[in-house]
């Protein structure tokens, strides 16, 4: 599906950023590499700026007065009309263990609005892309959410959970959640957002992510037909650091959920 001249621009230009961010990525994959910490104790290896490098590059060969956001070296021109949010590796401690479970993400943003995303998995050969009114695709094919409306047959899936576990209410509250549902897991990741808009679960929650990692798969969940905000229900923006994703009839039974009324 062709979209906008403009727009299917920036769609094949963070597609191609992608696909030549996996060639330092998948040469370093497995191999011999030093792993540092950053201040936030988070890794950080020559892979992750790399692969930052060339999406830098091609980005800003395509469009040098769009500004970009990276994970490893931060903003340039932040203030533009069009802002790349990057993160070279998102999943760096999957990929330091060898286990395939990182990706790639890229998104667009202009004026404060995600407006498009790529989300590549080059060791598990998966690259998914969506646009705002253009649908959500993985390998070709286009995604679609599941219908699936009660909580009775809801399949959730977990990711990181830090800060949601040291709130003593929404801990319990997420306790009494979970045996309401169908299925827990813990896919973690790229991976259950590409499983959420397959339509393969049904929602996923987390209380510690960075917007970094999630832009680029909002546009995913939501082009597929379902609903993506932070634990408290509010619009995604450049300091989010949660997430509550959904088909849209579960949404709203959620968030009631994981926010219940506090007595004063």
């Amino acid at each position: 599906m062709q979209a906008h001249p403009v727009m299917q621009a920036f769609i094949d230009t963070a597609i191609a950023a992608a696909q030549a961010a996996s060639n330092p990525i998948m040469q370093r994959y497995r191999g011999s590499f030093e792993v540092e910490l950053k201040a936030d104790a988070s890794p950080v290896t020559i892979a992750d700026r790399e692969a930052e490098t060339v999406i830098r590059k091609v980005l800003t060969e395509a469009f040098p007065d769009h500004g970009i956001y990276g994970e490893e070296f931060g903003a340039d021109q932040p203030d533009a009309e069009y802002l790349w949010l990057v993160d070279p590796i998102d999943g760096t401690k999957s990929f330091v263990r060898g286990t395939g479970m990182f990706s790639t993400q890229i998104a667009l943003m202009h004026e404060g609005r995600i407006v498009l995303g790529v989300s590549s998995a080059p060791a598990h050969g998966e690259l998914a892309w969506a646009a705002r009114d253009r649908g959500a695709w993985l390998n070709g094919e286009r995604l679609q959410i599941a219908a699936t409306s009660a909580l009775a047959h809801t399949h959730l899936s977990l990711g990181n959970m830090n800060t949601l576990a040291r709130d003593r209410d929404a801990w319990l509250a997420l306790g009494e959640l979970i045996p309401q549902v169908n299925r827990l897991r813990g896919y973690g990741d790229y991976y259950h957002y590409h499983c959420l808009a397959a339509g393969q679960l049904d929602a996923v929650i987390e209380s510690d992510v960075n917007i970094l990692d999630i832009a680029a798969l909002s546009v995913l969940v939501e082009e597929a037909g379902g609903r993506f905000t932070d634990l408290q229900g509010r619009d995604l923006n450049l300091e989010t650091t949660s997430v509550l994703a959904a088909t849209q009839a579960l949404h709203p039974q959620l968030l009631a959920r994981l926010n219940p009324v506090r007595k004063a």
